[in-house]
């Protein structure tokens, strides 16, 4: 049996068929604001010194600025990004290309809409 769990911040819901296994889609129809970034997002799996998920911008936005809270990989799945990185370079990201970005990263995102990538942050990290 899967389970639907909604998380405490009450925004995203994540499938856990067996303790520690979670699953998903890409067609995931449980989404819900983000209230970091905007956009909405779909969270897989949050703890275990791990987070991934799936975000997506439908509507015109501001340029994002995020900090990184741990070291971030995403695939983009649709759209393009424009990352700058404070004291570090700017990438040029269009769908299917992929990227690893250092914990504590200061980061302005512009996004090409609509846009849905594939995120994972992991904890405990350095800007390594």
């Amino acid at each position: 049996m899967i389970g639907r769990v909604v998380t405490s911040a009450g925004y995203s819901a994540r499938m856990e068929p067996y303790p520690g296994v979670f699953v998903s889609a890409l067609s995931a129809e449980a989404w819900g604001p983000d209230p970091e970034v905007g956009g909405e997002m779909h969270v897989l799996c949050d703890g275990y010194g791990i987070q991934s998920g799936l975000s997506r911008f439908t509507e015109a936005t501001l340029p994002v600025r995020w900090t990184l809270p741990g070291r971030e990989t995403l695939l983009v799945l649709e759209g393009a990004a424009r990352i700058e990185i404070d004291d570090g370079p700017v990438l040029e990201l269009t769908a299917g290309d992929i990227a690893s970005l250092p914990a504590d990263a200061r980061t302005t995102w512009y996004l090409t809409i609509p846009f849905k990538e594939f995120w994972v942050i992991t904890s405990g990290g350095s800007a390594e």
